[in-house]
């Protein structure tokens, strides 16, 4: 019998109540708005969930009513949320995403002084680990707050000495910190995980302009077993020691949104690796699984491009294996 604790992956980060218009209007002239939920670690949390695995996401929100809307939504998708904090004095962030029709939306994030920022080293627990077998966390959450670099640090450390494997997925976001602090905190973190996700101009800002393989050997020098660069339209390409193998792109015919991609991207590749911790712990990772993971990464991120909002239309494991073997499950 199953322990009722048991995770497959547990990850913290601040989740907001997403904004946008309901037509095509710029912001200033919107008048009517959709309400959603959105944070990168909360994507791929639902993102894995609806991939079959046991999710547990870790972070803190106000006990206000955008906090209970977050709850009952990933309650609602099969993640667990009883590690989460609720913080009377501080309240839940919000962000508005304005839609160009031209290029990637802009986001205006209102996350200043909220729950979770406040997160200190003081209120990680040891509990948050019970059970769990991988720890996601990504380089916005230090970003956000006075203390949250360290918590997600000492987050990181308590995790892997509960034998736990760990993904770290950059997640730049230029708009919370400068490029000097942005680029020496993100550095600092690669030595702690297992699994490395950065995009191509993430890879291009931490270490400038080089050879694609070239930033797979100096990442992988850093200490992650496995490097999965996403290369945008080009697909992606994983590294690990010795070896890299280069998977093309999911092919669609148009964009959408691009808010979220990145988190689909990690949903798919975790779901698959996830399935081989003890080969991703030694390092020796077989090509095959590689290929695989990458393949459902490239997937999913192009899936997420082709809806608004940042995770409504991901899939469920039987509708995104129709799709990738080209037989989409009946819907009439």
């Amino acid at each position: 019998m199953p322990q009722q604790n048991e995770a497959d992956v547990v990850t913290l980060g601040e989740s907001m109540v997403l904004f946008q218009s309901m037509g095509d209007r710029s912001l200033m002239y919107e008048s009517t708005f959709t309400k959603s939920l959105a944070g990168a670690e909360s994507n791929v949390a639902i993102g894995l969930s609806r991939l079959g695995k046991k999710v547990r996401w870790i972070s803190s929100l106000g006990t206000d009513p955008f906090g209970d809307f977050v709850m009952a939504t990933l309650a609602g998708e099969g993640v667990d949320t009883t590690h989460v904090i609720r913080d009377e004095d501080a309240p839940t962030s919000v962000y508005f995403k304005d839609l160009k029709a031209y290029a990637d939306p802009n986001v205006y994030y209102y996350r200043k002084h909220s729950a979770a920022s406040r997160l200190h080293p003081g209120v990680i627990r040891s509990e948050w680990f019970d059970g769990a077998k991988h720890f996601h966390v990504t380089g916005i959450t230090p970003a956000i707050g006075k203390e949250t670099e360290e918590t997600v640090r000492q987050a990181m450390i308590l995790a892997h000495e509960k034998g736990l494997t760990i993904s770290f997925d950059p997640n730049l976001r230029r708009k919370l910190w400068s490029a000097e602090k942005a680029r020496e905190v993100l550095l600092s973190f690669i030595p702690l995980c297992d699994i490395y996700l950065p995009g191509i101009e993430e890879a291009q800002f931490l270490l400038g302009d080089l050879p694609v393989e070239e930033y797979g050997e100096r990442f992988l020098a850093m200490g992650p077993k496995i490097v999965a660069l996403k290369l945008g339209e080009e697909g992606a390409i994983g590294f690990t020691t010795g070896h890299s193998v280069k998977v093309p792109p999911f092919k669609i015919d148009h964009v959408v949104d691009t808010v979220g991609a990145g988190d689909s991207f990690a949903a798919g590749l975790l779901s698959v690796l996830l399935d081989s911790l003890e080969q991703l712990r030694t390092g020796n990772i077989p090509a095959e699984v590689v290929i695989e993971a990458l393949e459902r990464a490239n997937t999913l991120g192009a899936l997420a491009t082709q809806f608004k909002g940042d995770w409504e239309g991901a899939p469920r494991l039987k509708e995104l294996k129709g799709i990738m073997n080209g037989k989409p499950v009946s819907t009439r």
